[in-house]
């Protein structure tokens, strides 16, 4: 449940709904797959209408890629707030443990978000397509960070897609052991081992 308490009652309401409307789809989606399930069977298990499906979520895509929506942005902040002293390797990896320790937290549920996203195509792409999204925004903060300016300057983008590349292989090794591997633990060897691409010439 993520509900807040300094949410409003509306709010509340809002994001109970989102949060029936994605625990339904999860689970048909997980027992049918993914291209097997229509919005109507997610209203229908839901509890209520078509109408307001969409005005929460634009497709049946969007119930699913909803689940990463704050990662980029949580992982940014991560950046941004780190001690100025901070090396990259350092800061990228505190950037990139925030949603890797939201996953370990509430592994049930992200483990089927992540094994879905990974096994289905369109929502790869989705999910693809938003890593992009957070390599510009880390490559950005970093750039400010060291110096450099994110457009001209390979080092900036080349790092973040570094770091999110870590992070996507820790993601599907540790779905491939269905959240036997802890994926903390697997990050941190990840960035382990990459330390020294971090290194700035």
């Amino acid at each position: 449940m993520n509900t807040r308490p300094d949410l409003s009652l509306a709010q509340r309401k809002r994001q109970l709904v989102s949060d029936e409307l994605t625990e339904s789809a999860l689970q048909l989606l997980a027992i049918k797959g993914f291209d097997a399930v229509t919005v109507d069977e997610i209203v229908a298990a839901a509890g209520v209408s078509k109408r307001t499906f969409f005005r929460y979520f634009a497709s049946k895509e969007d119930v699913v890629v909803q689940f990463l929506t704050d990662m980029g942005a949580d992982m940014r902040t991560a950046l941004a707030q780190c001690p100025v002293d901070e090396g990259p390797a350092g800061a990228l990896l505190r950037a990139v443990r925030v949603p890797v320790t939201k996953c370990a937290a509430d592994s049930e549920r992200a483990l089927r978000v992540v094994q879905l996203i990974l096994r289905t195509p369109a929502l790869l792409a989705r999910f693809l397509e938003r890593q992009a999204q957070w390599r510009d925004d880390l490559a950005q903060v970093l750039a400010e960070r060291v110096g450099l300016d994110a457009e001209s300057d390979l080092y900036p983008r080349l790092a973040a897609g570094t770091a999110l590349t870590a992070f996507h292989v820790v993601l599907q090794r540790w779905s491939a052991s269905d959240a036997a591997q802890d994926p903390v633990v697997l990050l941190e060897e990840a960035f382990s081992l990459l330390a020294r691409a971090f290194d700035r010439p």
